[in-house]
């Protein structure tokens, strides 16, 4: 069955970003990034998940991270010029972003952020991110998705 595409892969394709689609039947809602990763065959360090943060300064920022790590606040936050940095609210992120929580894209959202991706990820092939909406990703070239959100590459997870 031919799969719906979403905004980020309109995006994607108006801007000749190469990219593969994957979907994955999600009949509870979100599923936790290792359970994406094995659901759509992928190694979980080429899988991301997209973390929307604000600086002591109120100003917002977007991390990308592989799923299995987690997000070094004290690194982001030199990263970005901040003296700290904090999650945003669940409820905040739909408002925000135009996402929800599970289907949040660093692609497409309502402002672009400034973004920071991983070093980790950065001389891997192709990384996984949400295509916008759960049990959807496309996997692409992480300096494809940097160039596309004016990214950067920095050391933020731990």
């Amino acid at each position: 069955m031919a799969e719906e595409k979403t905004n980020v892969m309109r995006i994607l394709d108006q801007k000749r970003v190469p990219y593969t689609p994957h979907h994955y039947a999600h009949p509870n809602g979100a599923v936790d990034g290792a359970s994406v990763a094995a659901l759509i065959g992928r190694d979980p360090a080429s899988v991301c998940k997209t973390l929307v943060t604000q600086g002591a300064s109120r100003q917002h920022y977007v991390f990308i991270i592989p799923v299995l790590r987690s997000l070094d606040l004290k690194a982001a936050a030199r990263t970005v010029g901040e003296k700290s940095i904090e999650m945003i609210p669940q409820a905040r992120l739909l408002p925000l972003t135009g996402y929800v929580h599970g289907g949040c894209s660093p692609v497409g959202m309502k402002k672009l952020f400034p973004t920071v991706l991983d070093g980790s990820v950065e001389g891997l092939d192709a990384i996984v991110v949400s295509a916008g909406k759960i049990g959807a990703q496309v996997e692409l070239a992480p300096a494809a998705l940097c160039a596309l959100v004016g990214g950067t590459f920095a050391p933020v997870s731990k």
